[in-house]
């Protein structure tokens, strides 16, 4: 037996073209569109809406730890804490997470149960037509057996 030795390049290749591959290609490039798109909500929308209760910014948002977190000659004195940032970014995940769910997530689990459901009637179409054909040929066989057995009698 001779095995065919698969160069780099060629495995590579199918590698590549694997369709798993290309899917998840397609779905980073497209996260990285829909980040944007969050993004600019996080910031044109959730921001302006906080800012009604404070600042604009949820980045300015911050507590002090240690010192008075003032600039000195540059420098800021004490610890800060940015919990704004953290804030925006959860907001973010917390809006992506939403719209990936109720948009991708939910239709498609609907759709693959409903194609679950539909196969599943068809299998059993299919058992019942077998058991139907079995049932039959029991009749059948059993017809034959009693003319069999009904012919010695005699």
């Amino acid at each position: 037996m001779s095995e065919k030795k698969v160069s780099v390049l060629e495995g590579f290749k199918a590698f590549l073209m694997r369709g798993n591959v290309i899917d998840l290609a397609v779905a980073v490039v497209i996260g990285a569109a829909f980040t944007q798109i969050v993004n600019a909500v996080v910031k044109g929308v959730i921001n302006p809406l906080v800012g009604a209760f404070g600042t604009k910014d949820l980045d300015s948002y911050s507590s002090c730890l240690k010192g008075t977190c003032k600039v000195v000659h540059g420098e800021v004195d004490g610890i800060r804490i940015m919990w704004g940032s953290v804030l925006g970014a959860t907001l973010t995940f917390l809006i992506t997470a939403t719209v990936v769910y109720f948009l991708m997530v939910l239709p498609m689990s609907k759709y693959l149960a409903r194609r679950a459901a539909r196969d599943a009637a068809k299998d059993g179409a299919k058992e019942v037509i077998e058991l139907t054909e079995l049932e039959v040929l029991k009749e059948i066989r059993d017809a034959i057996v009693a003319q069999r057995g009904s012919g010695r009698d005699q």
